[in-house]
C-alpha cells in the first residue's frame, strides 16, 4: 500500500525548517512587516466568514449553551485541574518551578485566531468557534490570576488589557459584522470561491506556524534547558494534549452533540494563547529569574498545538458531508 502524504502537512513541515534557517523574518522587529502581513490575513478570514454566515446561523451557533460551557469548562477547569494532579510530586526548587510552567499554561485563555481559523479548515461549528474563542480572553482576565495567585506570593491584577480587547475586536468581531452586512451585496462571493478562500486560510495558518517557530528559534530558547528536560517536557506537553484533546471529544459524544459541535469543543477547548501568556508572565511573574523557563512549556505547546490540529483539521476536512 502506497503511502501518501498530505500536501499541507508537508507544507507544515517545511515551513518549520524555514524557520529554523532564517528565523529573522519572523521576530519582532523585523523588516519584513511579515506579523502585519498575518494580522490583516488572519481579519480577511474572518471577514470571508461573515461573507459566508447567516445571521440564523449564527444565533443558533450563539444559542449553544452546553457547547460554551463544555469549552469554557476544559479551558479553565480541566486543564488546571490535570496539572494540580502532579503537585504532590515536586520534590526540588526546579520541580517547583516546572510545574509552575505549567500550571501557568494550564490557567490561561484559549487563542482566538487560530482556534476559529482550524474549525473551519475542519469545517466545524464557525459562529460557535468564534464566540467561544473570543469571550475565553475576556474570562481569562479574571480566571489566570485567580489560579496563579494561589502559588504566588504577590499577583498583580491592576493592569489594564485595553489594547487586547481593542485588538480582539478589530481584528475579529469587526470584520466578522462587516462580512455579514456585506452578504447582500456579494452574490455569493464566499462560496463561488470556496477553494481559493481554503487555500488562503492554509496560507494564514502557514503564517501563524513561522511566526511562532521563528521567534523561539532565534531567542535561543530551546538552549536554557538539557535535551533530556525538553524532550520530557515535550511529552508532558504532547500528554496534555491529547489527554484534553480525547477527553473533550469523548465528553461531546456523551452529550450527543453534532460532528460540527464536536470539532469545535475539541479545537476550541485545547488550545492556549501565546499572546495572553506573554502579557500575563510580565505581570505575574516581573522580573523573575526563571522567566525563560516559564513560558517555555507555553512555547512548545503553542507550536505544538498549532501542528497537530493541523493535521487534524486537514485531515477532517476531506470527510463527506453527511446531510
Amino acid at each position: 500500500m502506497k503511502l501518501k502524504i498530505d500536501r499541507f502537512v508537508l507544507s507544515i513541515l517545511i515551513t518549520i525548517l524555514i524557520a529554523y534557517f532564517f528565523p529573522q523574518w519572523g521576530i519582532e522587529g523585523s523588516g519584513v512587516p511579515i506579523d502585519t502581513i498575518s494580522t490583516i490575513g488572519i481579519s480577511l478570514i474572518f471577514f470571508f466568514y461573515g461573507l459566508k454566515l447567516s445571521p440564523t446561523k449564527l444565533k443558533e451557533g450563539l444559542k449553544n449553551w452546553k457547547l460554551h460551557v463544555l469549552v469554557q469548562g476544559c479551558t479553565f477547569l480541566v486543564f488546571p485541574l490535570l496539572v494540580l494532579l502532579f503537585r504532590p510530586l515536586i520534590e526540588t526548587q526546579e520541580q517547583e518551578t516546572l510545574w509552575l510552567a505549567f500550571f501557568f499554561l494550564a490557567a490561561l485563555p484559549s487563542t482566538v485566531s487560530s482556534s476559529v481559523v482550524m474549525v473551519s479548515m475542519a469545517k466545524g461549528n464557525i459562529p460557535a468557534a468564534i464566540f467561544n474563542a473570543s469571550i475565553s480572553g475576556i474570562i481569562g482576565v479574571a480566571i489566570t490570576p485567580l489560579w496563579m495567585g494561589l502559588f504566588l506570593e504577590t499577583a498583580q491584577t491592576d493592569y489594564d488589557f485595553t489594547s487586547i480587547y481593542t485588538k480582539l475586536i478589530v481584528q475579529i468581531i469587526l470584520p466578522v459584522i462587516l462580512g455579514l452586512l456585506l452578504q447582500r451585496y456579494t452574490n455569493n462571493f464566499a462560496h463561488k470561491h470556496s477553494a481559493k478562500l481554503t487555500l488562503f486560510d492554509k496560507s494564514i495558518i502557514l503564517l501563524i506556524i513561522y511566526i511562532s517557530f521563528a521567534q523561539s528559534f532565534y531567542d535561543n530558547l530551546f538552549s536554557t534547558v538539557s535535551f533530556l528536560d525538553f524532550v520530557l517536557l515535550l511529552i508532558g506537553v504532547l500528554l496534555l494534549f491529547f489527554i484534553v484533546f480525547y477527553s473533550t471529544g469523548a465528553i461531546a459524544k456523551q452529550l450527543q452533540f453534532n460532528k460540527e459541535d464536536q470539532i469545535t469543543a475539541q479545537f476550541c477547548g485545547t488550545k492556549k494563547s501565546l499572546v495572553h501568556g506573554t502579557v500575563f508572565s510580565k505581570i505575574l511573574f516581573g522580573h523573575m529569574a526563571a522567566i525563560g523557563i516559564i513560558l517555555l512549556p507555553l512555547m512548545l505547546f503553542h507550536a505544538t498545538q498549532i501542528l497537530l490540529v493541523s493535521i487534524i483539521a486537514s485531515k477532517l476536512a476531506k470527510r463527506k458531508n453527511i446531510l
